[in-house]
């Protein structure tokens, strides 16, 4: 019994030892210059480490232009969404209940606040049309200029096959339904703060009700092709619409 007392004592003792020495001033085995030169190392290899990274970020930047990518998306097609966005592109909505369409009714009217002539007029240039708005100011940078000749790119919508009867006739605002030359070319967001994107409208005359209709929109141009190997969905987007009501007897 006093045996293993003595052997539980040593160790207590010797734990204490190694954690705070009296004796020799050592913390966990070491002494406080051994500490200070360990935390010295440390300190310095990891501003080494954060200064090598701020350099390297540092000559990267220096690589990057403000207003033109470095590296630009192959494809020459301009990305469409549609407005006003519903759940996973579905546009759903009863015609006799206020609540169904409210929703969209605000979203549209929020997206085209920025559209007001007013504010149009105290931001940005007025441009020619069916021309291209060069800025002679603002470089090459985005070098997007769809449609040539005088031609516009211009928006269809149609169906799928099974969904044709179903669309009924369509309507476009402006009535050509193009993107004006005049929006063109596009020179980024950092030399043209203030611009707007310009929109082609539908409007659906007489679509049949309670049933879902599948609705493609697509650009066309004469400098875009018509698929893209890369993404068969450039320049097109495509949608769900419900309208539930009553059929007419």
């Amino acid at each position: 019994m006093s045996g293993s007392k003595e052997d539980s004592r040593r160790a207590s003792s010797d734990w204490r030892d190694f954690f705070w020495n009296p004796r020799t001033h050592e913390l966990l085995g070491r002494t406080g210059t051994s500490w200070g030169l360990v935390l010295l190392f440390y300190l310095i290899f990891y501003l080494f480490l954060a200064g090598l990274f701020a350099l390297t970020m540092y000559i990267l930047l220096l690589t990057l232009d403000d207003y033109k990518p470095t590296w630009q998306d192959q494809l020459d097609t301009p990305g469409m969404m549609i407005r006003p966005k519903g759940d996973q592109l579905e546009i759903r909505f009863s015609v006799s209940d206020p609540e169904s369409w409210n929703g969209f009714v605000q979203n549209l009217n929020s997206f085209l606040t920025s559209y007001n002539d007013s504010h149009q007029v105290q931001l940005n240039d007025a441009c020619s049309p069916d021309q291209y708005f060069i800025q002679e100011d603002s470089g090459e940078v985005i070098g997007m200029l769809p449609g040539k000749d005088g031609q516009s790119p211009y928006v269809t919508c149609g169906a799928k096959k099974e969904d044709r009867e179903k669309m009924g006739p369509l309507t476009y605002f402006p009535v050509n339904a193009t993107f004006n030359l005049m929006y063109y070319p596009y020179y980024g967001k950092k030399a043209q703060v203030n611009y707007t994107q310009p929109l082609v409208a539908v409007k659906f005359l007489n679509a049949s009700l309670n049933t879902d209709i599948n609705v493609e929109c697509k650009v066309t141009s004469n400098t875009l092709m018509a698929g893209s190997e890369r993404d068969k969905f450039a320049g097109r987007v495509s949608f769900k619409l419900r309208i539930d009501g009553q059929e007419d007897q």
